[in-house]
């Protein structure tokens, strides 16, 4: 039987959610029969590229598509396609901008094209204008998501999402659409004592309350008003420190930040990493506050490793799925928040790797489910 190829498309894949959780299937498909090959719109070299290249996977690197004047896109994506003929299945994870890439693959007769929505966009708010250069960067990027938002329907064959919210807000609230679940590798998560203490050692953490953030150093993941946050608890608990995991265009200026609250030395930005399963095991407390989410693969994360984590209520509840989430508001006063992570200093970690399998969260099932949906639609299944 031939294997069937399928054409995942990106922005660039790097450990975004969205990137994590395809690979966290990539990995568990039976690749003799699946194989996926990317297609991204960022030409440097991304954090997962070595790992799709070993698995058998081909990157496919073009430039940005420019949303106002998409022609030059759309030009090379057709010669694409008149090389590439052995793909029966495109499966696009940009948004809004899926309206592109599958406009050009229904050309081409491609017989399954999936628009798959990974986040619900907040309004845009007249204060967000006042916010500084890298809000109005946001609010002028909403405006052009939302245009082409209005196209997402004319090239699909089937509508994907992470969850509720993010379905409604890209296909629309009377829309259908297929929930494919953020899963992970919840086993490799489950909490471990001897990890964790292994860690705590050697990032010489023993004694000290360690919150922890894992996300891409963009307006979006709010990390502005986790250092203040952080910074609030460290006033009346001053032995914690804050691990942040990722990386972006706001790091150095977050870095400065930090700086500035004088919490620098109990700030550790660890970059983009590969052991985060393990890194999870140290943290006491995840703290999430995102102006807008879908539904985050690091929630589902966290919860399998055990920590407590204080979230934005921006995030849709479909992520609750053990005791471990508490969401606040982000309007209030950050030293609320470290109220409410304080409170969680005493507090017992659990092993919800039986809950998170239950709720349809682990990986293994779920990477058989989208496995036989892309044969079948290939047409190859047994």
């Amino acid at each position: 039987m031939a294997v069937t190829r399928v054409l995942q498309v990106f922005a660039i894949m790097n450990r975004g959610g969205a990137e994590s959780m395809i690979m966290n299937y990539y990995r568990n498909v039976d690749r003799t029969k699946i194989q996926f090959d990317f297609l991204v719109h960022r030409k440097e070299k991304a954090a997962f590229d070595d790992e799709i290249e070993s698995m058998g996977g081909k990157i496919y690197k073009f430039d940005p598509i420019n949303p106002i004047f998409p022609g030059a896109y759309y030009q090379k994506l057709r010669a694409f396609f008149e090389e590439h003929k052995e793909f029966s299945v495109v499966h696009s994870h940009t948004n809004t901008f899926s309206s592109f890439t599958l406009k050009i693959a229904k050309e081409f007769n491609i017989p399954c094209r999936i628009a798959h929505a990974h986040n619900a966009l907040e309004k845009i708010k007249v204060k967000d204008l006042f916010d500084g250069k890298e809000a109005i960067k946001e609010v002028f990027k909403k405006i052009i998501k939302l245009r082409v938002k209005n196209n997402i329907h004319a090239s699909t064959t089937h509508n994907f999402s992470c969850g509720d919210k993010a379905g409604k807000w890209l296909f629309g609230k009377n829309s259908t659409f297929r929930i494919m679940n953020n899963a992970v590798d919840a086993k490799a998560f489950a909490y471990d004592n001897e990890v964790r203490n292994k860690y705590k050692k050697e990032f010489d953490l023993e004694n000290d309350f360690v919150l922890g953030h894992i996300g891409s150093f963009t307006v979006q993941k709010n990390h502005s008003y986790l250092l203040k946050v952080f910074a609030s608890v460290v006033e009346q608990k001053p032995n914690c420190s804050l691990l942040i995991i990722g990386d972006g265009p706001l790091r150095k200026s977050l870095e400065k930040e930090a700086a500035s609250l004088s919490i620098e030395d109990k700030v550790q930005f660890l970059g983009i990493r590969t052991d985060i399963a393990q890194l999870c095991q140290l943290l006491d407390v995840f703290v999430f506050p995102s102006l807008y989410e879908g539904l985050p693969v690091t929630l589902i994360e966290a919860q399998s490793a055990g920590i407590k984590i204080v979230a934005s209520d921006r995030i849709t509840e479909e992520v609750l799925l053990t005791n471990d989430i508490e969401f606040l508001p982000i309007e209030i006063e950050p030293k609320v928040w470290a109220e409410h992570i304080l409170q969680k200093v005493a507090a017992d970690r659990v092993n919800n790797y039986e809950t998170i399998k239950e709720k349809g969260y682990d990986i293994k099932n779920n990477a058989e489910i989208i496995q036989n949906f892309y044969l079948e639609q290939s047409g190859t299944i047994e």
